[in-house]
């Protein structure tokens, strides 16, 4: 029995529909990318929590105050934070590469293309701009406004970044910015802020994406 013509013309749009898709965005990001760079969060959190010698929502006193005269493992408060976050970046990073890659080779696409450059340049303007941001607030000492100005800055960056990948980027980026402001009057809890913003958030953003695009 030959299908009806309505149906085929459906798919013929449907399939057409997915190619102007392909060739616009970037599609080939992996929500298991999330939930590995989640995950690195949670761990640099954990082991900054342990480092300042703080228990998360014990009390509404600076974590940097609390911690800055801590030495552990050969290293100050300052030395500490910069190694802990240049880890956790590196971790997200290879984990966002490894399966985005993955998620391409399986389904046949092309990961590295002009379509990706303008989707990493669009991610590195906000990116780039709150890390000049966050450095000026250090230089000045106003090291309370700097956890809340990476989440602000990083959410800016996903929704920029979202015009050329998936839609559902951008509403993670609009909870990120929220989380930042709600974090920019509770000072005394950004180290907690920042764990649920680019920790727990991102395992439930990922999983999600997962979910919908990946799961078969």
């Amino acid at each position: 029995m030959t299908k009806p013509y309505h149906e085929d013309h459906l798919k013929t749009l449907t399939d057409i529909r997915s190619i102007m898709e392909r060739s616009t965005r970037f599609i080939s990001l992996s929500g298991l990318s999330g939930v590995g760079a989640g995950l690195c969060a949670l761990i640099g959190a954990a082991v900054a929590f342990y480092y300042i010698g703080k228990q998360p929502f014990a009390g509404q006193q600076l974590y940097y105050e609390t911690g800055r005269d801590a030495y552990r493992w050969g290293m100050d408060f300052y030395q500490f934070f910069l190694l802990d976050g240049f880890l956790v970046l590196v971790g997200a990073l290879a984990c966002g590469i490894f399966f985005t890659t993955q998620k391409a080779r399986k389904k046949g696409q092309k990961v590295w293309d002009k379509l990706t450059l303008r989707l990493l340049v669009n991610l590195a303007i906000p990116l780039f701009t709150g890390a000049i941001f966050c450095y000026a607030l250090y230089e000045y000492k106003v090291v309370g406004l700097i956890a809340p100005a990476t989440l602000i800055f990083y959410g800016l960056a996903l929704v920029n970044a979202s015009k050329y990948t998936l839609r559902d980027l951008k509403y993670l980026g609009l909870i990120e910015i929220g989380i930042g402001l709600l974090a920019l009057f509770n000072l005394g809890y950004g180290l907690e802020f920042w764990t649920i913003g680019f920790g727990i958030l991102h395992i439930g953003y990922g999983f999600y994406m997962w979910w919908k695009y990946e799961k078969e």
